[in-house]
């Protein structure tokens, strides 16, 4: 393994983003090989890194949201007129099952942003996070965390068509992750990815003639949805992991 920014290697190793990496390094809560590291410092692989117990606070006390997105919010910046689904995320809509004994503060709202994307007219899970380490298993390029949708469809659906669902379409010239794909009931079926392509299952299905109708995101990784009811979020507790 070649030189690389300290930055990236500390997010290589899971230990935190590359712009948490930077504001540690900043204020000299990194040491490589015992000292004091600084900004734009490369490292190879043999590199002792050290992260001071003040940076593994600042880690923990960031929190991960977990909405029940309706349709008719968009999952990151506004656009088009249509509101973020951060904007939920008030006091008011703090859902009273909440079991992780975190209590609301408006410090929860700086740097929150989404971790995958959940389209305007989609419903269900969506992840707003303050955690690098979060954003990067959920959206990472080595992430391998899968995702379930329920997805009602109309149309006809032939034996090819979804044994071509799970396996062998493709999007923008690429081809796409294995999928699993299965009828959930006459006319829903259950998608799991481990990818999240720009409206994927809809362009999915339009392969093989269906119309999606309703799609609703109901787990992601180890995380239900649950009876989180819509419009309404929760905390990821302390010791749930995706």
């Amino acid at each position: 393994m070649e030189s690389v920014r300290l930055s990236k290697r500390l997010a290589e190793l899971g230990l935190c983003s590359r712009r948490e990496a930077d504001s540690y390094i900043e204020q000299g809560w990194v040491k490589v090989d015992g000292k004091v590291a600084i900004l734009g410092q490369k490292v190879d692989e043999h590199a002792q890194i050290e992260l001071d117990a003040r940076a593994r606070q600042a880690q923990s006390r960031r929190v991960t949201i977990l909405i029940n997105k309706p349709v008719g919010y968009v999952s990151g910046q506004a656009e088009d007129g249509y509101q973020p689904a951060q904007v939920l995320v008030t006091p008011d809509n703090h859902w009273k099952g909440d079991k992780s004994g975190i209590r609301f503060s408006r410090d929860h709202l700086k740097g929150l942003a989404p971790a995958g994307r959940l389209d305007i007219d989609s419903v269900g899970l969506l992840v707003l996070t303050q955690d690098g380490v979060v954003a990067k298993q959920l959206i990472g390029e080595r992430s391998d965390v899968d995702k379930e949708y329920l997805v009602r469809v109309t149309g006809r659906l032939s034996a090819e068509g979804l044994a071509r669902l799970n396996h062998g379409l493709e999007l923008d010239g690429k081809k796409l992750l294995p999928a699993k794909v299965s009828w959930q009931n006459e006319d829903q079926l259950r998608f799991v990815l481990r990818e999240g392509k720009k409206r994927q299952i809809r362009r999915m299905c339009e392969l093989v003639g269906l119309r999606v109708v309703g799609l609703k995101r109901v787990r992601i990784g180890k995380v239900m949805l649950g009876d989180l009811p819509v419009g309404k979020w929760r905390y990821l507790a302390p010791g749930e992991q995706f």
